[in-house]
């Protein structure tokens, strides 16, 4: 079994893509989350990986 992931750049998009799926009789499941939040946690690791980090020690937290 192999794993595709598509973009679709509207619901008009997507829409097609799911009908031809359908046709096709190929299973599929949509990401329950929306693009906005992988994008953000996308650009964290990004932040992160970059070294744009803050370190906060625990009696900062707790103050």
């Amino acid at each position: 079994m192999e794993t595709l992931i598509v973009h679709t750049a509207t619901k008009e998009e997507l829409k097609v893509v799911k009908g031809i799926m359908k046709a096709l009789r190929v299973k599929y499941e949509e990401s329950p989350y929306k693009t906005e939040y992988v994008a953000k946690i996308e650009k964290g690791k990004a932040d992160v990986q970059a070294g744009r980090t803050t370190k906060i020690s625990l009696d900062e937290i707790w103050k």
